[in-house]
């Protein structure tokens, strides 16, 4: 998780991108989810673009921290050679 947080590599900076892309439209259509209110759909591209903007410094700040006594997952943890 620490390495998905900080590491620079085009890899873990597109799958944050997305990331965050995915959370702000979730949370630009939770007038679709809930049905309790209604958000004008002009607003929802704006809303998108808010959260990406406030996710952004809050994911790099939270893999700043190293914890000691936990390890990260090998590199090739993902692409299956782990036996």
């Amino acid at each position: 998780m620490n390495r998905f947080l900080i590491n620079n590599s085009a890899k873990y900076r597109l799958l944050r991108t997305i990331l965050q892309g995915v959370i702000g439209v979730i949370i630009a259509n939770l007038d679709l989810l809930v049905g309790e209110f209604s958000i004008d759909p002009a607003l929802k591209p704006v809303i998108v673009g808010v959260v990406m903007a406030i996710l952004s410094p809050i994911m790099a700040s939270l893999g700043t921290t190293d914890i000691p006594e936990k390890e990260d997952l090998p590199d090739d943890y993902f692409e299956g050679h782990i036996e």
